[in-house]
């Protein structure tokens, strides 16, 4: 596959048409969710020193418009070869420097809750998104205290009831990354599923154990948070039952 920075050169069309043409071969694979389209809008000045996004040409262009059309071109193939996608990293990370895979404290203090640089993602859920990803960054102006993957507002506020998400809200990695090294395993997952997400990524599968603890010893203790976890739960068997996965007796 090109880069999405040549493929935000072709036409929707085109995308599209090739888009569906990747996705069968992974349904051919046995692979039924994609982790993208990289939705993030990032300035052209910043080019390759946006370490998430520019230095491997992961945008899809640079105006908010052309990210929106061929990130929904994108999936718009992929829905059509009945393989899933998910819009990342929302909110963004076309406005920072480091990679938040390999740096600590990576901050956002441009982005705000009415930024244009959101369109792909409102665009997108527009569409009917299944899945979207969050950020593990920390965007000054819409929470200062937390980083997105563990942020009320950005996941509750921001993206649930201002845009309007109803899918499954899945984190970036939460296993090895950098970005969330200061807490422990057990400590992501509550704080992530806490402030409204839905799934747990880790590419580290050690980590799996002390965060399924955590998990049940904190659904011991509190109401809300069993709620919260039957709402995750909710979202991705619908999201299952929506892709012909699950036949609901």
């Amino acid at each position: 596959m090109p880069t999405a920075l040549t493929q935000g050169g072709w036409s929707t069309t085109t995308l599209k048409s090739r888009a569906a043409g990747w996705a069968a071969q992974l349904k051919s694979a046995g692979v039924d969710l994609d982790l993208a389209p990289v939705a993030d809008v990032m300035p052209a000045s910043l080019g390759t020193r946006n370490g998430p996004i520019g230095r491997y040409y992961r945008e899809y262009g640079h105006p908010p418009d052309t990210v929106a059309s061929h990130t929904g071109a994108f999936a718009a193939g992929f829905k059509q070869a009945h393989v899933m996608t998910t819009y990342k990293h929302f909110p963004g990370l076309g406005r920072v420097i480091g990679n938040t895979d390999t740096t600590a404290n990576v901050v956002d203090s441009v982005t705000t809750a009415t930024s244009s640089y959101l369109t792909p993602f409102k665009a997108g859920i527009k569409a009917g998104a299944p899945f979207v990803m969050i950020s593990s960054a920390t965007y000054g102006k819409i929470d200062a205290h937390h980083i997105a993957a563990f942020s009320p507002t950005v996941i509750g506020k921001l993206l649930r009831t201002q845009l309007g998400f109803k899918g499954v809200v899945i984190s970036d990695d939460l296993g090895q990354a950098v970005a969330v090294r200061s807490f422990t395993p057990g400590q992501r997952a509550v704080n992530f599923l806490s402030a409204g997400g839905n799934m747990i990524l880790t590419v580290k599968a050690s980590t799996v154990p002390a965060m399924a603890q955590a998990i049940s010893d904190r659904m011991r203790t509190s109401a809300a948070f069993r709620a919260d976890v039957a709402d995750s739960v909710h979202r991705v068997l619908l999201a299952k039952v929506s892709a012909g996965q699950l036949s609901c007796g």
